[in-house]
């Protein structure tokens, strides 16, 4: 069922652990459609700017998740993800859902939906893409594994959330298909890079080289958005960073390993991420790998 009216919206009792750059911007959307957010952070800088958004702020996850409909994690990691889960499962209501949205794991996805399973509720596996710009302004993309009905439960929220969702399979095929997104947005980074570098080198402004790229068979969304709206000009101020990055490239070299799978393509491209480019920090925009090798 989608709820249309304010009292409707009203009605669906939301959750949010984790508001950072990503789950902040989920808290003002949804708080800002008329839906009643609760949320927690560790952090109380972060939840007293949540209450300003139109959210109840809670200091302690266990009261928080008591009474809610949906449950939304958007945390740094899959251990973490699993940390909050088995503290809170024995508080969250039978019948509800919980989506995490954050970047985690297949294996941790299904181990979280089988604690669901055990306790009553649903848990999905949501990852997203398109930065805080896009948590700020609901255009979103979000990657749905789990029970087909309790995705479309939350039709609702992922509504206001996302410009588009895709349904990608079980439990844990979310999560799969993120890190594989990333993997190759990583890969692009670099090679695109590579490529400006090569032309600049025989001749070839950048503009005048993407525009020949992007109207052919080498596009890509680095080479679309990437190098126009963060590179080019200089920005490198997407908000996502170098180190939640190389963790992603880490994670596909993990699940590579775990499914028996070779990555000898990818293999250097990771070593640019996690090895080649140490001079440029954890902190720095994810977009500044650009920059490695531009001294050779």
């Amino acid at each position: 069922m989608i709820l249309k009216t304010k009292q409707e919206k009203s009605a669906l009792k939301i959750g949010i652990i984790g508001c950072g750059n990503m789950g902040g911007g989920m808290v003002a959307q949804l708080a800002g459609a008329g839906m009643d957010v609760s949320c927690f952070d560790p952090d109380m800088d972060t939840r007293a700017r949540m209450q300003t958004n139109g959210a109840t702020v809670f200091d302690n996850v266990q009261d928080m998740v008591a009474g809610q409909l949906v449950i939304i994690l958007s945390l740094p990691k899959a251990q973490i993800v699993e940390a909050v889960m088995v503290e809170i499962a024995a508080r969250i209501e039978t019948g509800a859902i919980v989506l995490d949205t954050s970047t985690s794991t297949p294996a941790t996805s299904q181990a979280m939906a089988a604690l669901g399973q055990k306790h009553g509720f649903d848990f999905v596996d949501g990852p997203v893409s398109g930065g805080p710009a896009a948590a700020n302004s609901g255009t979103m993309t979000m990657l749905l594994a789990g029970q087909p009905s309790a995705i479309d439960r939350l039709r609702p929220v992922t509504d206001v959330l996302t410009a588009k969702t895709v349904m990608v399979g079980a439990s844990g095929a979310g999560h799969a298909a993120k890190i594989a997104n990333n993997m190759l947005c990583a890969a692009n980074l670099v090679l695109v890079a590579e490529a400006v570098r090569m032309c600049e080198a025989a001749g070839v402004a950048p503009d005048g080289l993407l525009e020949g790229v992007n109207a052919g068979s080498g596009r890509s969304g680095v080479s679309e958005v990437n190098f126009p709206k963060w590179v080019l000009n200089g920005a490198f101020d997407s908000g996502f960073t170098m180190g939640l990055m190389r963790k992603d490239v880490g994670l596909a070299l993990e699940l590579a390993q775990q499914t028996g799978v070779n990555l000898d393509g990818f293999a250097g491209i990771a070593d640019v991420w996690l090895n080649q480019s140490t001079q440029i920090d954890d902190s720095a925009d994810f977009n500044e790998i650009t920059r490695h090798g531009a001294e050779t």
